[in-house]
């Protein structure tokens, strides 16, 4: 992170003799950098010794704040992953393997194409700099790829990585290698968890002529953010799947 101010920091000052009691504050000051989009859905918190340091309160205040965001249902704690924003959708949990599309594909022999359509760095705009810990501005390698197997178009995929945590990687060559492989082994990055979200959604412009289906035709929709195993965050992916090309499945166990 840069010497700016970070995007986690309160922005307003705790009053403590005010009537309202400091996990009310607390919890209003969360509140309404949600409902400001500030803290878009998805966004993962601090870790709570990092949020309460920074507001200068007690864990115990603390989690009695979080407590009244998420019987308000603005948050959702996810064991052993953290505190998330939540999005105005039901979100069961599934657990799943956290793998790439190319490392799906061969894994299951399967023949494909990818053709890098777009490879350069940017400057992060807020609700995506704050996904990935990142101020405003701060640059990220924007990726775009059509993924093709012998059928067809089957996803189009548009990935953000914090260039801070691997610079040159706009030079790379990610027709032919997995992102997470690359990072992985070219930057010596070590990528454990993930947040990934599925929806359906209507193709509609580029992406429905990049997969070759008429407009509002159904598609998959899939949202990720990725973190390293010390926590931070090091990629955000949009990707769109032609839905009658692949299917999604979930291997589930009850305990």
């Amino acid at each position: 992170m840069s010497d700016q101010s970070s995007p986690h920091e309160a922005t307003e000052r705790l009053d403590r003799d005010a009537p309202a009691p400091l996990h009310a504050q607390v919890s209003e000051q969360i509140r309404a950098r949600i409902l400001a989009g500030e803290w878009p859905p998805h966004y993962r918190l601090r870790s709570e010794p990092e949020l309460a340091a920074d507001l200068g309160i007690s864990r115990g205040t603390l989690r009695r704040a979080l407590s009244t965001l998420i019987r308000d249902g603005l948050l959702v704690q996810v064991r052993g992953r953290g505190t998330f924003v939540t999005s105005t959708a039901i979100e069961p949990s599934i657990a799943q393997k956290l793998t790439t599309l190319s490392e799906d594909f061969a894994r299951q022999g399967v023949s494909y194409t990818t053709q890098v359509v777009t490879q350069r760095v940017m400057a992060a705009p807020p609700p995506l700099a704050t996904l990935l810990d990142l101020n405003p501005g701060q640059p990220v390698l924007r990726l775009e790829r059509l993924r093709c197997a012998a059928s067809g178009p089957v996803a189009w995929l548009v990935n953000y990585v914090r260039a801070d945590l691997a610079p040159g990687l706009e030079r790379a060559d990610l027709a032919d290698r997995s992102l997470f492989g690359l990072l992985e082994n070219d930057y010596g990055l070590k990528i454990t968890t993930g947040r990934r979200t599925f929806t359906a959604t209507a193709a509609t412009g580029r992406i429905a002529e990049a997969l070759g289906v008429p407009e509002h035709f159904p598609l998959l929709y899939l949202e990720q953010i990725t973190y390293l195993d010390d926590g931070r965050a090091i990629e955000y992916s949009d990707v769109w799947i032609h839905s009658e090309r692949m299917r999604v499945t979930s291997l589930l166990s009850r305990r």
